[in-house]
């Protein structure tokens, strides 16, 4: 029987890819948890495995003391001397326990014992080969499905393709082979969870690998992957050497290689793009097949970019239900606002209009409090120009706006346009002493002499040649120019 212990052991061991040392300790356990249920003592209770003989022993360890002042787990030197004549002080002596009496109670739990043992080694297993392995496509086959979800066999533990992992297109039978990649290993009470995906963009570039040596290599990199399963994939790649052309090499004589990554993903279209450092270029190469006459970047920091289209390219570059424009914007990182040249125009025109018939908001007139502000704003006088053209009795129409507040309405909207007023003349003042010190009296009065030209020789305006000779000479000059 012993020697049949250990083959079993051993045996078991190959079946579960498990350590024997494993599977040593967890029958030592379960010998000890059967022997403490049978004997119910407090003792300091220990199990052993001989693996030569097979024999399963249990020890009661008693410490070897001068004075016992804990029967159960001390022992005095002359009782030690008696089981071991070598004992001393502070040593352990271990007295042999039957196990023979344990019985088929005993038994059974210590079966239990070892098979919760070997499940935690079996799980503790997996875990560690499988959450090392996360981005690798293996192949498997489908057991079973639960709900929407499919159960996988993996080989050595089984794996779930979630609902939401598997792609639009496809549909599996019980038995068929397919390729999948690890995307997640998680840990339960029911043991390790291998959550496997169809439609995680790893799996593009996982394929991508297999296909095309470039790739392989490393001549040619992916750079980025955005992929809505089912429908449209888009990959950039961007090749090292400048001899290899990156496209090229991914899709193959007359297309083979992406032909047959496009097999195994059930027909799922796949728009590969060269990668560009400038956002702006690979904006433009990431919105195809649509042609893009400009690209602009609005907010740097923001990551946000303007694109402008033709008015017949619009609906290709948005894309079905904003695919197109969707998958680009995740291959970038930036957020992507597309106009067509018409959207432009009007957008642009609608902004100078804006900035001609804005005015001045009303919260940059001092004197003007903020609750007076936005009693006017409510009544939809948000500028300067549009309070100056109200009568008072108009304003006193206004709820919460009395004669007194008019009043200073008034004040503060005359203060803004004075300083408007001051400024201007100002700048005639300082004009005027500028041409005053450039000691030049002959061209303050040449105004008038150009009047009089006017009204007193009108022949001069049908004879152009002379009126060079009457005028000053910066007038002669912008002739000359126009001529």
């Amino acid at each position: 029987m012993a020697s049949l212990l250990v083959q079993s052991i051993d045996q078991l061991s190959r079946e579960k890819g498990i350590e024997p040392q494993i599977i040593i300790s967890a029958v030592e356990d379960a010998i000890l948890v059967a022997a403490r249920k049978y004997y119910k003592s407090t003792e300091d209770l220990r199990s052993e495995l001989n693996r030569e003989t097979g024999q399963i022993d249990v020890y009661a360890v008693k410490k070897v003391v001068e004075n016992v002042t804990n029967p159960t787990r001390e022992i005095s030197l002359e009782e030690a001397h008696k089981l071991d004549p070598n004992a001393s002080l502070d040593s352990e002596i271990k007295i042999v326990k039957p196990t023979d009496v344990l019985g088929r109670i005993a038994a059974q739990t210590a079966k239990q014992v070892i098979f919760q043992k070997v499940r935690e080694a079996e799980r503790e297993n997996v875990y560690g080969e499988y959450s090392g392995r996360i981005g690798e496509v293996i192949n498997c086959v489908v057991k079973r499905s639960e709900g929407p979800d499919l159960i996988v066999d993996l080989g050595k533990t089984e794996g779930r393709l979630p609902r939401r992992e598997q792609s639009k297109l496809e549909s599996f039978q019980i038995g068929e082979r397919i390729r999948v990649v690890i995307v997640q290993v998680e840990k339960s009470s029911k043991g390790p969870q291998v959550i496997v995906s169809r439609a995680s963009p790893i799996l593009v570039s996982r394929l991508f690998e297999m296909e095309v040596p470039e790739i392989y290599d490393g001549t040619v990199v992916i750079r980025s992957v955005a992929r809505e399963a089912g429908e449209r994939t888009k990959i950039a790649v961007f090749s090292k050497d400048r001899d290899v052309d990156c496209v090229g090499a991914c899709v193959g004589m007359k297309g083979m290689r992406v032909q047959s990554i496009i097999r195994e993903l059930r027909g799922e279209k796949i728009d590969i793009i060269e990668y560009n450092e400038d956002p702006v270029s690979f904006a433009a190469n990431a919105l195809s097949p649509a042609k893009i006459n400009r690209v602009a970047v609005v907010d740097a920091a923001g990551k946000q970019l303007e694109v402008i289209v033709d008015d017949t390219q619009l609906s290709l570059a948005i894309g079905k239900k904003g695919q197109n424009v969707r998958l680009a914007s995740k291959l970038l990182g930036w957020k992507i606002d597309i106009k067509s040249e018409e959207e432009k125009r009007q957008e642009v025109e609608t902004q100078m209009e804006q900035l001609v018939a804005g005015g001045t908001p009303i919260s940059e007139v001092a004197g003007i409090g903020e609750r007076t502000a936005e009693k006017l704003v409510e009544q939809g006088i948000t500028t300067v120009e549009k309070l100056g053209q109200m009568t008072p009795e108009q304003l006193q129409e206004i709820p919460g706006i009395g004669p007194k507040m008019v009043e200073k309405i008034r004040l503060a909207v005359n203060t803004y346009y004075s300083q408007f007023e001051e400024g201007a003349a100002a700048g005639e003042v300082t004009e005027t002493a500028e041409t005053a010190e450039a000691g030049t009296p002959a061209e303050v009065e040449e105004p008038v002499a150009v009047e009089e030209e006017v009204e007193v020789a009108p022949e001069a305006q049908a004879e152009p040649e002379q009126a060079p000779q009457a005028a000053e000479p910066a007038t002669s000059e912008d002739e000359v120019e126009n001529e």
